[in-house]
C-alpha cells in the first residue's frame, strides 16, 4: 500500500463514516484505510468478510487509479432487478440474528446487512436505500422486540392445529367436511374498563411563535381515587362476515360468558354449526364441578376451540381490541361508565359499517399475528 497524504486519509474516513451510497465503495474504502494503518492483508480479509486475493486486488487498483478505483464501473441504465430467489434470501437473512452467522452484532443495521449480503455473494451490490426499499416491499420493517412467553401446554400442537384449521375454513383455504363448523367466532373479554384518563395524541400548536398565549393545551388530569368500579367488554369477531359484536358487563364470570354465547347463537339458525375460539380463562372452561359450558355447547350445536395456555396471540380478536383502543379509548376521559360504554358501542357500529377503512385495516393487519 502506498503512503497516503492527509487529504486522502480524510476523504477515506468521510466515505466510511457517511454510510450511504454503494456498499462496494464503502467496503473498498474500508480495505484501503485498514491497509494504510498497516493491518496485514489476511486480517483485512477477515474483517471485511472476503478473500485475501480480493483485498490485494483492491489495494493494487487504488495504487494505480486512486479514488476512481473505489467506485464500481456500472454501465448505467435502470437499477438491477433482483430475482425472486435473491429477494427471498435477502428477506431470510434480514429476519435472522447476526449471531446465527457468527457475527458479533445483536441486530442488523442497513450497513452491516448490505455488506454481509455482498460478502456472502447473495448479490453483487446494493445501496442502503435500495435495501431499505426492497425490505419494505417484502413486508419487513425495523421493529422493537416484544415480550414473549412460551407456552408449556402439553396439548399445544393439537390446540394450535385446531384453531389454525378453523381459520383456514373461515378464510376459504380448505374444503369443509360435512360436519365442520360453518361460522367461526373469536371471543374474548376486554378490560377492565375503568374511569381514568387514557394516554393519547392530539393536534396542538408548537411552542415559540406558534403558541397561543390565551389557550392552554389539553392535559390529562391526575387520578388518585377511582371509586366507580370497573366494567368488562365481552366481544366476539365473526371471521366470515368481518363483524364485531360486544356487550359491556359489570362482571366476567361463567354466567355472563354463557349469556354472551347465547346471544351469538341467536345470530344464526340452530342447524348452522358454529365454533367459538377463546382462551383458557376459567369461566370459559368445563370443570368437574361445573359442566354448564360443555352441556350448553352440546345442546346448541356449538364447538369451543381453546387456544393453548399463554398463547392468546392466536386469537384474532386481539387485533380488533388494538383498533378499539386506538379509535375509541386513547385520549379519552369519560365521566361515567354509561358514557364509556356508549362510546364503545358507537365505535363497534362504525367499525362494522367501515370494515374496509384504510387506517383500520393498517392497525388490524399490523397487530394480527394469527
Amino acid at each position: 500500500m502506498r503512503e497516503l497524504d492527509d487529504d486522502e486519509g480524510k476523504r477515506l474516513v468521510r466515505i466510511i463514516r457517511r454510510g450511504t451510497g454503494s456498499v462496494v465503495t464503502w467496503r473498498r474504502a474500508q480495505m484501503i484505510l485498514l491497509s494504510a494503518q498497516n493491518m496485514p492483508v489476511p486480517k483485512i480479509a477477515e474483517v471485511s468478510f472476503t478473500s485475501a486475493d480480493r483485498v490485494r486486488d483492491v489495494i493494487h487498483n487504488f495504487n494505480t487509479d486512486g479514488f476512481d478505483s473505489l467506485y464500481p464501473k456500472y454501465a448505467g441504465g435502470r437499477p438491477k432487478k433482483f430475482t425472486l430467489p435473491e429477494r427471498r434470501e435477502i428477506k431470510k437473512i434480514a429476519k435472522s440474528v447476526p449471531t446465527e452467522h457468527d457475527l458479533p452484532f445483536s441486530t442488523w443495521s442497513l450497513t452491516k446487512l448490505a455488506e454481509f449480503l455482498v460478502a456472502e455473494g447473495v448479490i453483487d451490490d446494493i445501496s442502503h436505500e435500495g435495501l431499505r426499499v426492497l425490505l419494505r416491499e417484502e413486508g419487513v420493517s425495523f421493529q422493537k422486540v416484544k415480550t414473549w412467553k412460551r407456552s408449556k401446554d402439553p396439548d399445544y400442537a393439537v390446540k394450535k392445529a385446531r384453531v389454525e384449521h378453523l381459520y383456514a375454513l373461515a378464510d376459504g383455504d380448505v374444503v369443509p367436511e360435512p360436519d365442520e363448523p360453518q361460522v367461526i367466532f373469536c371471543l374474548d373479554e376486554f378490560g377492565p374498563l375503568n374511569l381514568q384518563p387514557h394516554p393519547g395524541r392530539q393536534w396542538a400548536e408548537r411552542g415559540g411563535k406558534h403558541k397561543d398565549p390565551n389557550r392552554e393545551p389539553r392535559r390529562r388530569r391526575a387520578t388518585y381515587n377511582r371509586p366507580h368500579g370497573v366494567r368488562h367488554l365481552f366481544a366476539a369477531y365473526d371471521l366470515g362476515k368481518d363483524k364485531l359484536f360486544g356487550h359491556v358487563k359489570t362482571t366476567k364470570n361463567r354466567t355472563k360468558f354463557l349469556e354472551f354465547c347465547r346471544y351469538l347463537r341467536t345470530l344464526y339458525p340452530a342447524e348452522v354449526r358454529i365454533a367459538i375460539v377463546c382462551d383458557n380463562f376459567a369461566p370459559h372452561l368445563t370443570t368437574r364441578k361445573c359442566q354448564r359450558v360443555a352441556e350448553w355447547a352440546e345442546a346448541n350445536n356449538v364447538e369451543f376451540a381453546y387456544t393453548p395456555t399463554n398463547s392468546s396471540w392466536l386469537n384474532r380478536i386481539e387485533a380488533q381490541f388494538t383498533a378499539l383502543r386506538y379509535f375509541a379509548l386513547d385520549g379519552t376521559d369519560h365521566g361515567s361508565h354509561r358514557e364509556q360504554a356508549s362510546m364503545i358501542r358507537r365505535y363497534i357500529i362504525w367499525r362494522n359499517k367501515h370494515a374496509e377503512d384504510q387506517r383500520l385495516r393498517e392497525i388490524v393487519d399490523r397487530a394480527n399475528v394469527a
